[in-house]
């Protein structure tokens, strides 16, 4: 019997592409203009391409799929002002590798106002930007640097003739980072269905895992529930730790094998329509927590779940770490692990031992997703339509000062949330964390 199929959520609209573009023009000035490159194919191997993935600054202002694009955004032109270059319609290039949209096609399917072949990009870009005086460019991207450069250069050659170069460069990320940062309710819709199609994930690896298995078996398992639910794949490398590679806490070699007696932390989410689900689960190989796994998993818990009601607008990201380090750190002197007073252990950041992290990140386009975490040098509160992820750890040693039961353990809990007007809504409920519930899961093989 075939997996049930969630019903897909509506993609975001050329509508709101539109509203995002007019934002942004509005808070530039009236003589600037925007230069954005799209992301280009990466070679793999001799003839080979990663799949392609398209910039998430790009695609949150167009929508558009192709490679080598390149968005200019122009406030207050007449003839219109976002103008899109694209690929060159080539029925020879097609054939081997898909149908290009082209430039009319880019108009018609993704609302730009105007678009270009990219065969006529260089003479008409120089047309574009002349007298637009601040050029407002991802500083951070070598070549969008190098293009904007040139074509002031050939402005600059021009002068005498009556062009007129832009006169400065300005960075584009902090404006556009921030708007992306609150979530729109089309991208609610998309990151709770890759949370969805994530947490499906992780139940299917708990149900899966036994001795004998390899960490890549459950990989596999997780991967293949991402595809089946019409997700691209992984939103970043996946992460299956068996035993004490649980302890390392960007692992993705996922090729030893999975023993009994062991946790697996998994680390793993889907991406749907390029926004991210990001979820950790840790649980017992054959299905059975052990004493000590008991005790340092129950700790951990208690401090997420504590973080995790934490959540609401106004609350900072900075007192729920703060709330964390405090939890664990109590729970590593209440277990034998640290000793002392709670306070001098955080001081001193002996805590830093087991737990190397922060608590939270924002999740969106991104995995890690953009936005400042800190306003006027403060850490800034949250506010609705943010989405974060909540997800404490302990990493043990396995050290000889450590005490034997604990050696080699490693345990994070992740959960994706929302913060809403009222509170927060935890977008990965649907896979247990309760040590009741996993081991009842993994019972039912």
């Amino acid at each position: 019997m075939l997996p049930e199929i969630l019903p897909r959520p509506a993609p975001i609209g050329n509508d709101e592409y539109r509203a995002r573009r007019q934002s942004l023009m509005e808070a530039l000035p009236a003589d600037s203009a925007v230069l954005l490159p799209g992301a280009a194919l990466v070679s793999r191997s001799r003839d080979s391409e990663f799949p392609f993935r398209q910039d998430s600054d790009f695609h949150y202002l167009t929508g558009f799929p192709e490679p080598d694009a390149l968005l200019v955004l122009l406030p207050g032109r007449e003839e219109g002002a976002s103008v899109l270059f694209c690929q060159d319609r080539d029925p020879t290039l097609e054939a081997w590798t898909g149908i290009r949209l082209g430039a009319e096609g880019a108009v018609r399917e993704h609302g730009v106002d105007q678009a270009f072949e990219n065969a006529e990009r260089d003479a008409r870009l120089e047309a574009l930007l002349d007298g637009r005086r601040t050029l407002y460019l991802p500083l951070a991207d070598a070549e969008a640097l190098a293009l904007a450069d040139e074509l002031r250069g050939r402005l600059a050659a021009r002068m005498r003739r009556g062009a007129r170069p832009p006169e400065a460069f300005a960075d584009i990320a902090p404006l556009l980072h921030e708007r992306r940062l609150v979530k729109s309710d089309t991208e609610l819709a998309l990151i709770r269905h890759a949370a969805d199609i994530s947490a499906r994930a992780h139940v299917r690896a708990m149900q899966a895992a036994r001795p004998g298995l390899a960490e890549y078996h459950l990989q596999a398992e997780l991967e293949h529930e991402f595809r089946w639910q019409g997700g691209s794949g992984p939103a970043y490398a996946s992460i299956v730790g068996g035993g004490i590679n649980a302890c390392v806490l960007h692992y993705i070699e996922n090729r030893e094998a999975l023993h009994d007696g062991d946790l697996v932390l998994i680390d793993a989410g889907a991406e749907f329509d390029l926004y991210a689900g990001d979820i950790t689960r840790t649980f017992p190989v054959n299905g059975r927590f052990g004493e000590a796994q008991r005790a340092l998993y129950e700790l951990v818990l208690e401090v997420q779940e504590r973080a995790v009601a934490a959540v609401r607008p106004g609350a900072t990201l900075a007192e729920i770490h703060e709330l964390v380090v405090h939890g664990l750190t109590e729970g590593l002197i209440g277990l034998g692990l640290l000793e002392g007073e709670v306070r001098a252990r955080i001081d001193d950041e002996s805590y830093r031992r087991f737990y190397l992290h922060s608590t939270s990140h924002w999740l969106g386009l991104d995995v890690h997703d953009v936005g400042r975490y800190r306003r006027d040098d403060q850490p800034r509160p949250l506010e609705p339509g943010m989405v974060l992820t909540i997800e404490p750890g302990l990493y043990v040693p396995a050290d000889d000062d450590i005490p034997e039961p604990f050696r080699g353990i490693g345990i994070r809990i992740e959960d994706d949330v929302v913060v809403t007007a009222t509170g927060h809504e935890v977008l990965t409920a649907g896979v247990p964390k309760r040590v009741a519930e996993i081991e009842a899961l993994m019972a039912r093989k």
